[in-house]
C-alpha cells in the first residue's frame, strides 16, 4: 500500500518502548497525538496479528493471530494470553449487545460469539454461493453488520462469488445483502460518528480509501471523495477523523480527507482500535506485534437512534 504522506523513519525500539516518529501535516493533528508520543510493545513474536477490539466492560483487548487460528486477549494485569480458537479470524468488533463478531478467513464466514462460547454463523453465503474470505466489519446504529469480502484469505480455494464486495446482515432476519460491488479488494471499514456515511478501504489495484454517504434505505451513494493510498484496517475517532493502518504507519485524515498527522510504525500496521482505561489509547496490530500509543482523542460512540432505543 502506498501512503499519500511522506515515507517516515520507523521508531527505534528501546526495550519495551519506542520513540515514535510523529509528523504533523496540519495544526489540527497536534490535538490528536503528542509530538513526543511513545510506542509501547505489548507483545511480539506472534505470527500475523489483526482485528483489535476493546471490550470496555472487561477492560481487555481482543485481537486475532490469523495463521495461528486463535483469538488472543490482552489486559494490563495479565498481558497477552490465548483466548478462543478460531478459523483464521481476521477483523473483530462488538455488536450492539456487546457480543463479539469475527470475520473468519478459514471458514469463509462471519460469526458471533454467544454465551458459554457457543458460535453462531451470521453470514457465509450470498446468492447461494460461498463468500470469498470475510475480512473486516463494523456495526451500524440500526444493528446491521457490514463486512468486506476480498479474496485475500482464499488461498488455493476456488472463488464462488463473481465479485469482491461489501455486504450487510440485517439484524431482524439475518438476510445478507450486497451493499457495494465496485471494489477490487475491499478491506477496512468504519462508520462516521453520526453513521450517515461509511469509510471503506480498497487495498487492491486502486489503493485508496473512500467515504460514501448512506441513504435512508441503507444504500450507498457515490463516494464523496477518495483518499489516494491504500489502507488495511481503519477507525474513526470522536471528531470524525479517520485513522488508517497504512504501509508506513498510522495515517490520520480529517473528515474531508485532509492529511493531519502520520505516526511511523514498524512492522507495517494491519489495524488499530481505541481503548484503554480512559479510551485514549490506540492499540495497533503490526504483523508479529501488538503495540499501543497514548493519543489525545477516543473512539466515535454509536449514536442513539431516533426511536430512543437504548444500547
Amino acid at each position: 500500500m502506498r501512503s499519500p504522506t511522506p515515507l517516515l523513519v520507523a521508531a527505534v525500539l528501546l526495550g519495551r518502548f519506542a520513540s515514535a516518529q510523529v509528523v504533523f501535516h496540519d495544526d489540527a493533528g497536534k490535538e490528536l497525538v503528542a509530538k513526543d508520543a511513545r510506542i509501547e510493545v505489548l507483545a511480539s513474536e506472534l505470527k500475523f496479528t489483526e482485528g483489535p477490539v476493546w471490550i470496555g466492560a472487561q477492560r481487555r483487548l481482543v485481537f486475532s493471530d490469523i495463521p495461528a487460528s486463535k483469538l488472543l486477549r490482552w489486559t494490563e494485569d495479565e498481558g497477552v494470553q490465548d483466548f478462543l480458537a478460531s478459523e483464521q479470524a481476521n477483523g473483530n468488533t462488538l455488536d450492539l449487545a456487546g457480543r463479539l463478531l469475527s470475520c473468519q478467513h478459514g471458514a469463509r464466514n462471519v460469526v458471533r460469539r454467544e454465551p458459554e462460547d457457543a458460535v453462531s454463523v451470521i453470514a457465509s453465503r450470498f446468492d447461494e454461493k460461498l463468500l470469498n474470505s470475510p475480512n473486516d466489519l463494523a456495526v451500524r446504529m440500526d444493528g446491521t453488520v457490514w463486512f468486506t469480502d476480498p479474496s485475500y484469505g482464499l488461498g488455493k480455494r476456488e472463488a464462488e462469488q463473481p465479485l469482491r464486495g461489501v455486504y450487510c446482515v440485517a439484524p431482524t432476519d439475518g438476510t445478507v445483502s450486497l451493499v457495494q460491488k465496485d471494489f477490487d479488494q475491499p478491506n477496512g471499514i468504519c462508520f462516521s460518528p453520526d453513521h450517515a456515511s461509511v469509510w471503506i478501504a480498497d487495498s487492491g489495484k486502486h489503493q485508496r480509501i473512500g467515504r460514501f454517504p448512506i441513504g435512508e434505505d441503507g444504500t450507498l451513494g457515490e463516494p464523496l471523495f477518495w483518499i489516494p493510498g491504500g489502507a488495511d484496517g481503519i477507525r474513526c475517532d470522536a471528531h470524525g477523523n479517520l485513522w488508517a493502518a497504512q504501509r508506513a504507519g498510522i495515517g490520520v485524515f480529517s473528515p474531508d480527507g485532509k492529511p493531519l498527522v502520520s505516526i511511523a510504525v514498524e512492522p507495517s500496521p494491519t489495524n488499530c482500535a481505541f481503548g484503554g482505561a480512559d479510551g485514549r489509547t490506540l492499540f495497533v496490530t503490526a504483523r508479529t506485534k501488538l503495540l499501543r500509543i497514548a493519543v489525545l482523542v477516543g473512539a466515535a460512540a454509536i449514536p442513539a437512534r431516533e426511536d430512543g432505543e437504548k444500547r
